[in-house]
């Protein structure tokens, strides 16, 4: 019975593992702000979890394991908050990069994205 939980730990902390590395090459390889924190933060959460739910088996006592799920209830609260106001300054970051601009024939109304690269004068690309 011991080695078969032992098996369990080992699989879920290695699998918690992966993702942990999963998000830091999303957050290497990704184009933009959003992007890297969306998998960053997804990603670090579940291997987090997966870490948290390999190590339960292995506690000692109730108030040990207890622990360790607050632990992680702790962490995801602070990485949602985290990740909600670096989005929220990435976003204002964006739209001060990308103002309003008028439209071929003057129609307001047209913004750019700031994912698209803005046109230079001329209407060269």
């Amino acid at each position: 019975m011991s080695s078969l939980v032992d098996v369990f730990t080992y699989i879920t902390i290695a699998t918690g593992a992966f993702f942990f590395l999963a998000g830091t090459v999303g957050l290497l390889r990704f184009p933009d702000t959003l992007t890297r924190l969306h998998a960053l933060t997804k990603a670090d959460n579940l291997g987090l979890g997966l870490i948290v739910l390999g190590l339960l088996p292995q506690v000692d006592g109730v108030m040990n394991g207890l622990k360790l799920i607050a632990i992680w209830l702790l962490v995801l609260l602070s990485g949602a908050d985290a990740g909600q106001l670096i989005a929220r300054a990435a976003r204002r970051t964006m739209r001060r990069a990308a103002p309003h601009r008028e439209g071929p024939a003057g129609a307001a109304g047209s913004r750019s994205s700031a994912m698209e690269p803005t046109a230079k004068a001329g209407g060269q690309p």
